[in-house]
């Protein structure tokens, strides 16, 4: 007999998810949470959406080597994409909680389907120039800071509580499906095409999402009862900072970011001095983690409702630390590349069980109103991306690679054991 599903709010009283019913039943069942209307539709978009990103990373790469021939400035265009999300995240995640969420995210489709349109126009019409490229990755970017928070936000009142990690990962092994196939078909388009026809692909699977969008019918929620900027950041902040296991969350979900997990910034080194690889056996490299990590999301899927999430939580990031130290020690000794494709996608897996489960629990033990402020926040890790892959190439630099790896890996490993020792909270979550 189904069951009406509900959610725990911070103070652990009940709330009913509106218009979603939870099966009584326990199979297993990788896509089940498919089986909600809503939440289908927002991975459905998720598909479209991620797919668009990876086609414009791609080709916004390939265009900018094309114009200027400088590696400095494909570097700067990368981590262009990220500065919006370092500082604007956060003010997204307050949108997220003050306006009309359905509204808020057609409004940051439209906006980046718009300028989509006008730089392919650019780039096909022979009138594209490098500021062109910076000003579309920094407009891009303030589309997604304002974007992200309030899609991640909407998931727990999609699907039940139980099917919460089923969802969550489901929206992981859509991105990296796409990780891994989106760069080979913007590859593909741009050799039959051109990079400016691969834009006007985007803003079409940007329609794609627009779409998704509209149809859905979102239960009412609660919103921020601080009606000023200024004043709801500082709530959020003031409310993660006051939630003990939030707070802790928060910080695993940061301080990797910055120390561990830009390794992939290090494998063109590993590949050609270490394994002795081309740029063949550098894409293979790549191409691993990404194969770990929907491997790892798919089994989590079908798993479910894991209990004992912060032990699982805990477990996902020691291993990825050990996992690290061992690629360092097989690169540098063993030189055994196909031991080092195997150890990233074990990385792979156990960072994306870590990240998966990390953000579940946080969805879960937020209420409606803090929740487009804490994914705001959780946001950060990914404009403090460019950050750590400088730490590691700085630590590379004056080191070598492998020391670079072992140092990451070694961090991750003590930061896990702190955790796990003193992080109650989150030990027993």
């Amino acid at each position: 007999m189904a069951t009406e599903a509900r959610i725990v709010d911070s103070a652990g009283a009940a709330e009913p998810v509106a218009g979603v019913v939870a099966p009584s039943g326990g199979r297993l069942a990788t896509f089940r949470s498919l089986r909600h209307r809503n939440y289908r539709l927002l991975w459905i978009g998720t598909l479209f959406s991620s797919s668009g990103q990876w086609v414009q990373q791609t080709s916004l790469g390939w265009l900018t080597y094309d114009l200027t021939g400088s590696a400095f400035l494909l570097g700067a265009v990368n981590g262009f994409r990220s500065l919006p999300l370092l500082f604007l995240g956060p003010v997204g995640g307050v949108a997220a909680d003050r306006f009309d969420k359905k509204r808020l995210m057609l409004t940051t489709q439209a906006f980046m389907v718009v300028i989509s349109v006008v730089f392919a126009t650019l780039i096909v019409t022979g009138h594209v120039r490098i500021w062109h490229v910076f000003a579309f990755t920094l407009l891009s970017g303030v589309g997604w800071a304002f974007n992200m928070p309030v899609r991640q936000s909407i998931v727990p009142n999609l699907v039940p509580r139980e099917d919460m990690m089923n969802a969550m990962a489901l929206n992981s092994a859509a991105f990296n499906v796409t990780r891994i196939v989106g760069p080979t078909i913007a590859g593909l388009m741009i050799a039959k095409m051109g990079p400016g026809e691969n834009f006007f692909v985007q803003s079409a699977m940007y329609i794609g999402v627009s779409i998704t969008i509209a149809q859905l019918a979102l239960p009412q929620m609660k919103t921020a009862t601080n009606r000023s900027m200024r004043g709801g950041l500082a709530e959020g902040a003031k409310y993660v900072w006051h939630h003990p296991t939030l707070r802790t969350q928060m910080l695993l979900a940061l301080v990797p970011v910055v120390i561990a997990l830009p390794y992939v910034s290090l494998l063109p080194i590993v590949a050609k001095e270490n394994l002795g690889k081309g740029a063949g056996g550098f894409g293979v490299l790549m191409s691993a983690p990404g194969i770990g990590a929907v491997a790892s999301t798919l089994l989590l899927a079908t798993l479910g409702d894991i209990q004992r999430k912060g032990v699982l939580l805990l477990a996902a990031i020691f291993a990825f630390g050990i996992t690290l130290l061992a690629f360092a020690a097989s690169v540098s000794v063993l030189r055994s590349y196909p031991l080092a494709i195997v150890l990233l996608v074990v990385a792979g897996a156990c960072q994306m069980v870590f990240m998966t489960t990390n953000q579940t629990v946080m969805q879960l033990t937020t209420p409606d109103e803090f929740r487009g402020r804490v994914m705001g926040l959780f946001m950060l890790n990914q404009g403090l991306l460019p950050l750590g892959s400088m730490f590691g190439g700085t630590l590379a630099q004056f080191t070598n690679a492998q020391t670079a790896l072992a140092v990451m890996g070694l961090s991750v490993t003590l930061l896990a054991v702190i955790f796990g020792v003193f992080a109650k909270s989150v030990r027993t979550l």
